[in-house]
């Protein structure tokens, strides 16, 4: 069939299978590109692996030379609708790394459910013996608890009063006021059931009770800050509360982790283009400004060099992982340098409907968005018919 993008809301419910597989191909090939190693992983597991950071760094592990097992959720073709971005993206990473000999193997699943763990424990049982990376990198909107059967859902609220500030529809390019209501106890709570650092810990408790933990393993899982503009409604809101969760969480498994060599940590990544962003008010207007400053700054980066870079100059050095007072690697670091920050500040007070493409890289930010799901991808013909079956190699 002719796949076409088709947005509902924050989301594109179609995806095109050979974008998606050039736009695994252009990330593989940049790792390609980097020096290797100092250290390298061994056997890897990333929980979220089909997008954003959590497929960089899938990306990343194996051609540093290690061996993956991914996990994710993620819907196949049926009759006409396509697949998700994310199961093209697996199939087309195994069908490259398999053909380049690399070990990759994938697991379909709720990531929260005790199910899936187990099965994965099971693989790496048969298969690795034991992990020495373990990459957290779920964004979900809800999870059911596999102990109490109680589902939660996340919310996008300040806390304490109404939240106002200025949004973009990406697809318009329309600057408006946004309102949000403040949340309340229920909101917060199922949050932080959602998105802090419960799951983490359970899936790496149960990886040491069954003895598929290396002595120097790391674990780590990814997390945003952002800019003071946005702290309301993400670091002071219901997400900052997650987030505050899940480094606690790291502080405690770090604990445990360095008793035998090993370490957690949770690495501050950059504000991009991702399914989960998409969704955030007023993030998508502050990306679309940090873009354009970035890009004229040359220190643009997209989520695959975020990750080779933290490989490159955090993880694996040979030496220890450099934080920062609260524990924490920034490889935001480049987005929150004082001089692109002052300039956002002044941007954001006059940029509008009228002036949004001439202060903002708005175009740049909906070319990622489609980019995500596979289109406006160069060198793909999107007049073409193309197969949406398409089978994950370990899956099949």
């Amino acid at each position: 069939m002719i796949v076409e993008p088709k947005v509902r809301g924050f989301i594109c419910t179609t995806a095109h299978p050979v974008g998606c597989y050039h736009n695994v191909l252009e990330q593989i090939n940049y790792v390609k590109s980097q020096l290797p190693l100092t250290v390298k992983p061994r056997n890897v597991l990333v929980i979220g692996a089909s997008t954003g950071y959590g497929l960089a760094s899938r990306i990343t592990a194996t051609y540093a030379g290690a061996k993956t097992i991914g996990v994710f959720f993620e819907k196949p073709a049926s009759d006409k609708r396509t697949a998700t971005a994310g199961w093209y993206n697996t199939a087309a990473f195994e069908k490259i790394a398999h053909h380049d000999g690399h070990y990759a193997k994938s697991i379909n699943g709720d990531a929260f459910s005790n199910d899936i763990k187990k099965q994965t424990v099971d693989l790496i049982k048969q298969d690795l013996g034991k992990v020495d990376l373990i990459v957290y990198s779920l964004a979900s909107p809800r999870r059911t608890d596999p102990i109490t059967g109680e589902t939660y859902h996340s919310t996008l609220k300040p806390l304490g009063e109404i939240y106002r500030n200025k949004t973009v529809d990406p697809l318009t390019g329309t600057v408006s006021e946004i309102a949000i209501e403040p949340a309340n106890a229920e909101d917060i709570a199922h949050t932080v059931a959602v998105m802090g650092g419960d799951d983490w810990k359970r899936w790496i408790d149960l990886l040491r009770r069954e003895n598929c933990l290396a002595n120097d393993a790391i674990t780590c899982a990814y997390s945003y800050v952002g800019p003071e503009l946005t702290h309301a409604i993400y670091k002071n809101g219901t997400i900052g509360k997650a987030k505050d969760h899940l480094l606690a969480t790291a502080h405690t498994l770090d604990q445990e982790l360095q008793k035998t060599g090993g370490r957690a940590f949770v690495s501050v990544n950059k504000g991009l283009v991702t399914q989960a962003s998409s969704a955030i008010p007023v993030v998508p207007l502050y990306i679309s400004i940090l873009f354009k400053l970035m890009k004229a700054k040359k220190t643009h980066e997209g989520c695959i060099e975020q990750i080779a870079r933290l490989f490159q100059n955090f993880i694996y050095t040979g030496h220890s992982i450099p934080v920062d007072s609260e524990q924490r690697v920034r490889i935001d670091d480049l987005e929150m340098e004082a001089d692109v920050q002052q300039t956002i500040a002044e941007i954001w007070r006059k940029i509008s409907t009228e002036n949004v493409y001439e202060l903002s890289d708005l175009k740049g930010y909906r070319h990622d968005f489609y980019k995500l799901f596979g289109f406006e991808v160069d060198g793909v013909d999107y007049a073409k018919d193309v197969d949406i079956d398409i089978k994950i190699d370990s899956i099949a």
